[in-house]
C-alpha cells in the first residue's frame, strides 16, 4: 500500500530554518505531484507548496513564497520542504500528499501522510 512518511519537524525559534522530508513508497513517486499542506490549531488545513511531476515546476502560497522550497529526489522518492526565515504564524502539522494533477486543491490529492510538528517560538 501506499505510505508517505514525514520527518524533519522539531521546536525552533522565529528566524530559524527546518527541513522536513517526505518518503514516499508503494506508488510511482516520479509520475504524482507532491504536495506539503499545514494545520495549526483551531484552523482549517491549507496548501503550502506542491511540485509538479510533469514539469509544471512548483507553486507556492503566498504566505511561503520567498521563504520555503520545495524540492524533490526521484532517485530517492522523497520530496523536501527547506523552511527559512520560520515566523510563529508557521506553527502547524506540515503533511505531504501526493496528486496525479499539478494544484493546490487538497482534494485532488489522493494520498497523504501522517504529518509532523513544527513549532516556531518568539
Amino acid at each position: 500500500q501506499v505510505q508517505l512518511v514525514e520527518s524533519g519537524g522539531g521546536l525552533v525559534q522565529a528566524g530559524g530554518s527546518l527541513r522536513l522530508s517526505c518518503a514516499a513508497s508503494g506508488l510511482t513517486f516520479s509520475t504524482y505531484t507532491m504536495g506539503w499542506f499545514r494545520q495549526a490549531p483551531g484552523k482549517e488545513r491549507e496548501f503550502v507548496a506542491h511540485d509538479s511531476w510533469s514539469g509544471g515546476g512548483t507553486y507556492y502560497a503566498d504566505s511561503v513564497k520567498g521563504r520555503f522550497t520545495i524540492a524533490r529526489d526521484n532517485a530517492k522518492n522523497t520530496v523536501y520542504l527547506q523552511m527559512n526565515s520560520l515566523k510563529p504564524e508557521d506553527t502547524a502539522v506540515y503533511v505531504c500528499a501526493a496528486a496525479r494533477l499539478d494544484t493546490n486543491y487538497e482534494g485532488a490529492y489522493s494520498y497523504w501522510g501522517q504529518g509532523t510538528q513544527v513549532t516556531v517560538s518568539s
